[in-house]
């Protein structure tokens, strides 16, 4: 019986590669096709370091492995495949027993669990963060309200240089109460109105907005993928997670401009397994790439983070709500950025109850 036949082969929830004594790839599962983003067919007699791309040298280990019939370990590598970011990953490589020259090629992504993890740990202490935030909120705005009004007063019996000032008070605590807004905003519990969604026509209302709006020195090119099934999601709240995409992006290009893809696709083999055992599958892609300047090195690890910003005047609540949002719906969210190509992506699962989707109407 081949390899690809074997029910276990394509049960096996990380990227298998089989390869041949000359790295030609022979076989792969069904994770594979998904990382891969191609089919067994299509792939068939490729060399696997033509696809399979890792910043670090493996050829001679590899080779040696082969050669001592003996299994290779590797942790902590970025493995791409040329058509997606690379990605964090440990690999295991051992020959086949029956079959010499033959290697088995397992691809295990650590990027998910690692950030679970850390989900995990610092959830506790962000709700009581964020408890002490919306308190603190209301407790300043109403104070504040009676200074605004008061420097409004006053300003009606100055003079025109003296009103500087008075304007400038104004001026200062309606940004600290926008502000605070921003943060009782961050602190809402409120669940999302989960209901079948053509997330083509989210990105199309969030696309005309952009171009009436902030974006408008912005170009905002569609690649989506029409047969896409329905997403199961809270349009409205889908539909703020993009805006602050699109408005982070355009404000990143400056006056001057650039480019944005909305692009979407399905990826059958991504799921994400929690901390509990339990996995959950969220095949609807959606990435939002733009050909700005990039992330900070700096805080490009912790950009979901409250509070953490690269904007000189940021609150850092901005992507702290997109990632809140998203999950809340049982999603997951992720960025690539080096300086001229920034990439959010958006997983989400799928409506069961109905898998097909009307194509976006012009």
């Amino acid at each position: 019986m081949k390899i690809e036949d074997n029910p276990v082969w394509n049960s096996l929830p990380v990227p298998a590669i089989l390869l041949d004594p000359e790295d030609s790839i022979v076989a792969i599962n069904a994770s594979a096709e998904g990382f891969l983003n191609t089919s067994s067919k299509t792939i068939y007699g490729t060399k696997v370091w033509e696809k399979v791309m890792i910043d670090s040298p493996l050829e001679n280990a590899f080779q040696r492995a082969r050669e001592t019939s003996s299994p290779l370990f590797v942790n902590d590598v970025d493995v791409g495949t040329g058509d997606r970011a690379p990605l964090h990953c440990n690999l295991q490589i051992a020959p086949m027993a029956d079959a010499p020259g033959y290697m088995l090629f397992l691809i295990s992504p650590r990027e998910l669990a690692g950030r679970l993890t850390l989900d995990h740990t610092v959830k506790s202490a962000a709700r009581s963060a964020i408890g002490m935030a919306e308190m603190l909120a209301h407790e300043i705005k109403n104070p504040l309200a009676g200074i605004t009004g008061a420097a409004q007063l006053l300003s009606m019996n100055l003079s025109k240089d003296d009103r500087e000032l008075t304007d400038l008070i104004v001026g200062e605590t309606r940004r600290i109460v926008k502000l605070l807004e921003q943060v009782e905003q961050f602190g809402n519990l409120t669940l999302p109105d989960l209901r079948p969604v053509n997330i083509h026509d989210v990105l199309d209302r969030a696309r005309r907005s952009a171009l009436l709006g902030f974006g408008a020195h912005m170009k905002i090119v569609e690649d989506y993928d029409p047969s896409l099934p329905l997403a199961l999601a809270d349009p409205d709240q889908l539909l703020q997670v993009v805006l602050n995409l699109l408005k982070n992006a355009s404000e990143a290009a400056g006056k001057e401009g650039g480019t944005i893809r909305l692009h979407t696709f399905f990826e059958h083999s991504f799921r994400l397994r929690r901390s509990d055992g339990k996995g959950k599958a969220l095949p609807l892609q959606i990435e939002i790439i733009d050909d700005g300047p990039g992330l900070p090195p700096d805080i490009a690890d912790e950009i979901f983070d409250p509070f953490v910003s690269g904007k000189e005047n940021g609150t850092g609540l901005g992507l702290a709500l997109v990632s809140k949002i998203i999950s809340d719906h049982g999603g997951w969210i992720s960025v690539t950025s080096v300086p001229g190509k920034t990439v959010f992506r958006l997983s989400l699962p799928m409506d069961k109850a109905r898998k097909t989707s009307k194509t976006k109407e012009s």
